[in-house]
């Protein structure tokens, strides 16, 4: 067995098949819009503070039941379940940083026994019905999600270079590049550049990868 690990995921396009604000989009009307500026923000074309708060800008007014909508839709991507699986079995510390939603993210999170979990959150109009368009708190960036893996890692005594961190988007060259290894799974130009590793068929491969 190879020394342990700490592994973090990026969730849209990484540890999921899907991109939460898009399928928020679609039921919300205007799903071409925004697709279009996920894909540009995603290339590292866009700020990824200005263009998310764009997008849910763009969902002002969706009914909040559209949330349960999209988390029934989602899907993993090929490998994730037997990935987060394999990464229990080895007793290794395993966490989703998100610049989608925990409202989305938490019940996935649970559901596979994830417990370090940071993403952004919607915010609801005055009675919680529907979306008021914003986000609460800070929004979660490439920088975040750096910090997060390096947080993550202190707090589990997992030294750095033991670190493993899974993206796709510009906005996760952070922390892949921060991690001692860092994977690309089917990612954008920008980050298959950056990443130590890069896989474009099912996430659990990097299992192999770390068993070496």
């Amino acid at each position: 067995m190879s020394r342990r690990r700490l592994v973090v995921l990026d969730v849209d396009s990484t540890f999921i098949a899907d991109e939460q604000i898009d399928l928020l989009a679609a039921h919300a009307g205007v799903g071409p819009q925004v697709a279009a500026i996920t894909e540009r923000a995603m290339a590292g074309e866009l700020d990824f503070e200005a263009a998310l708060r764009e997008r849910v800008a763009a969902l002002a007014g969706l009914a909040t039941s559209a949330i349960d909508a999209v988390r029934a839709q989602i899907s993993l991507s090929p490998g994730a379940g037997e990935f987060i699986a394999g990464l229990h079995q080895r007793g290794w510390p395993v966490g989703l940083v998100s610049g989608g939603f925990h409202e989305i993210v938490d019940p996935l999170a649970n559901a596979h026994g994830i417990t370090r979990v940071q993403a952004n959150r919607l915010e609801t109009d005055d009675d919680g019905a529907r979306l008021s368009g914003r986000l609460r708190g800070e929004i979660v960036d490439r920088a975040t999600k750096a910090d997060f893996l390096r947080a993550f890692a202190a707090a589990e005594g997992v030294d750095m270079a033991d670190t493993v961190a899974i993206g796709d988007g510009a906005n996760d060259l952070d922390m892949v590049t921060a991690a001692g290894l860092g994977v690309g799974f089917r990612p954008k130009q920008a980050l298959a550049e950056a990443a130590d590793v890069v896989l474009t068929d099912r996430l659990d491969a990097v299992l192999a990868v770390l068993d070496r």
